[in-house]
């Protein structure tokens, strides 16, 4: 898959990214990806958990093939209004409070109102605290400065703000001209961005893919259960597209695709990773084999579900995952070059 665009890709990357979707509030982004794929003349269709599904059909409708990529991020809620009129926080996803510290926030309330905020420790000022260095970054000590004259729990409430609110997180996108991508949530919506320009290229394609194949854009992920339904009795290959997990004692990079062994979950299907290795060496596409010891994949959801399929994950290679992330333009090219060149080969035997 050549002549890769790094602008037009961009352009679709900064879109997702800049709408807030965290685990549990993902309708806006799912309704915009629905959209941009009708508008193509792809067929979609929603499951209940509110995930969507694209079908493109191959030559073969006896065995299916999946590949999914989630659309759903970290983020937070409103666990509490404080007397000071500071909100309190209770996290969404696996991440720690010192990742976010010092992050703008959004505050969605139920009835659509939006307000933003800061996040910070309670003893941020050094000039009044003296602990401000030692604090710990917890539930307890960190909490969200909202951009409104309030100054009591009541005058938050006024606003509208509640119990339950969704709270994200700024993205600040950036791409260098060195071709780094920065961002946080490009776990995994650079994975969801290299789907939509795959789905759009082979419904343009003049051949017929040798299985009918879906593309399910999940929105549970981050909270386990994203991937782990909705799965045609047909699917024997289910393909997990989501970040590579990069630091030390690892492999991955991020100029190439990661191909993971192994999870906390444990070995991916060993046909398909030797399928996946010779697809990118045949290709000429630079990967590296690792294994990721706290990460679990929709695709692993899969199979704890009870799902009768071979599994595999492959992804770029981001930096700093589930804080402020970054990848590199070639770890895109080199993850969306083997994926097409997966969709288009023959099933492992």
């Amino acid at each position: 898959m050549n002549n890769w665009n790094k602008e037009e890709f961009f352009e679709t990357l900064e879109g997702l990214l800049n709408i807030s979707s965290p685990s549990g509030n993902t309708d806006t982004i799912i309704e915009y990806i629905e959209h941009q794929l009708q508008a193509d003349g792809i067929s979609t269709k929603r499951n209940n958990k509110g995930g969507l599904i694209a079908t493109i059909g191959g030559k073969s409708s006896d065995k299916h093939r999946m590949l999914t990529a989630h659309v759903d991020t970290l983020g937070a809620m409103v666990k509490e209004i404080k007397a000071n009129g500071r909100l309190r926080l209770d996290l969404i996803g696996g991440f720690t409070y010192n990742s976010i510290e010092g992050e703008n926030c959004r505050i969605e309330t139920a009835t659509g109102d939006v307000y933003t905020g800061t996040i910070l420790l309670h003893q941020a000022s050094v000039h009044v605290y003296k602990d401000a260095a030692k604090a710990e970054r917890n539930q307890a000590n960190m909490e969200v400065r909202i951009d409104e004259r309030v100054s009591t729990a009541e005058d938050v409430k006024k606003l509208g703000i509640a119990v339950g609110d969704f709270v994200s997180f700024n993205p600040r996108v950036e791409m260098t001209k060195s071709g780094f991508i920065k961002s946080r949530h490009l776990d995994d919506k650079a994975s969801v961005a290299i789907l939509l320009h795959i789905i759009k290229k082979l419904q343009a394609a003049t051949d017929t893919l040798p299985y009918t194949t879906h593309f399910l854009i999940s929105n549970n992920e981050e909270i386990g259960y994203g991937g782990n339904s909705n799965i045609p009795a047909e699917t024997v290959e289910y393909l997990a597209v989501d970040m590579g997990a990069m630091g030390d004692g690892q492999s991955t990079d991020e100029y190439t695709v990661s191909i993971c062994v192994k999870d906390a979950s444990g070995p991916y299907h060993l046909g398909l990773r030797k399928k996946l290795v010779k697809l990118a060496e045949d290709n000429s596409i630079p990967y590296q084999l690792d294994i990721y010891p706290y990460y679990g994949s929709d695709a692993s959801a899969a199979i704890r579900s009870g799902h009768d399929i071979i599994h595999g994950l492959i992804g770029p290679g981001i930096d700093s995952s589930h804080a402020y992330e970054r990848t590199h333009f070639s770890s895109i090219e080199a993850t969306a070059n083997l994926i097409y060149a997966y969709v288009w080969s023959e099933m492992v035997k």
